[in-house]
């Protein structure tokens, strides 16, 4: 989803035009960001917490060449979902994982219903001929 779509969504929600829409949702966005600059944490209560972590220097290997590099460090804005969040994704895995156990349900089904293929020679008439007995 885009920012764009995010817009559309709370505009029709909402009864706002989408471009006031998208000032406030830009508004947002933009006081998070410089919430993180200045403090490095911010927490939306039943969304997440959001943090700037101060990442060490280290030693890597380049993977194609094989040569050490020296990797500076940085700092990372780090996600943590809340509670919220959290089981509304886990009931997505459950409802996943249902559906995918039904269709195994149902191809076994499927499998035990159809018929099996009668072998070569049997009454369907293969391999014998009526006039050469």
């Amino acid at each position: 989803m885009t920012k764009k779509e995010i817009v559309r969504t709370i505009s029709e929600q909402i009864g706002l035009t989408q471009l006031r829409t998208k000032e406030i949702v830009q508004k947002t966005f933009d006081a998070i960001v410089d919430t993180l600059v200045k403090d490095g944490r911010i927490e939306l209560r039943n969304f997440g917490v959001f943090e700037v972590k101060r990442r060490a220097s280290r030693k890597a290997r380049n993977p194609r060449t094989g040569d050490k590099v020296f990797v500076p460090e940085k700092f990372v804005v780090t996600f943590k979902p809340g509670k919220e969040m959290e089981e509304r994704v886990r009931e997505l895995e459950r409802r996943a994982a249902a559906q995918q156990a039904a269709q195994v349900e149902a191809s076994r089904a499927d499998s035990a219903a159809s018929p099996v293929p009668q072998a070569l020679g049997s009454s369907t008439g293969y391999g014998s001929s009526p006039q050469g007995s």
